[in-house]
């Protein structure tokens, strides 16, 4: 089985549209660095999406060096600062599509986003 994760930083309090889009940002950028036989598996199975939080800014940045270091597909967003927060601020990380095993390694013990 294969999965995507995002993980959004809690601590930012995002409204639920920026939140949404920011989500969407991350969801699409880690699809397009992933390997075009997983996205294609990844569909068939019917494209699972989990979206966790982590409390701040170091839990992401540490989320994306434990993906890199497995090589997963990964893809850290930054706001462009057009709306509600300043340009440049980290709001979340996709990972994957990968194997669903290899992508809890990482990001198994984070909650879901409530």
């Amino acid at each position: 089985m294969y999965k995507q994760v995002i993980v959004v930083r809690k601590d930012l309090n995002l409204s639920p549209g920026k939140l949404a889009a920011q989500v969407a940002h991350a969801s699409l950028g880690s699809w397009r660095k992933s390997n075009k036989l997983v996205r294609g598996i990844w569909r068939l199975e019917g494209e699972k999406k989990v979206v966790l939080s982590v409390n701040g800014k170091k839990g992401l940045l540490d989320l994306k060096k434990k993906a890199e270091k497995m090589k997963l597909p990964h893809v850290l967003i930054s706001d462009a600062g057009r709306t509600e927060l300043p340009s440049g601020t980290i709001t979340c990380l996709g990972i994957g599509p990968a194997k669903e095993k290899d992508i809890d390694k990482i990001t198994g013990s984070l909650p879901l986003w409530k």
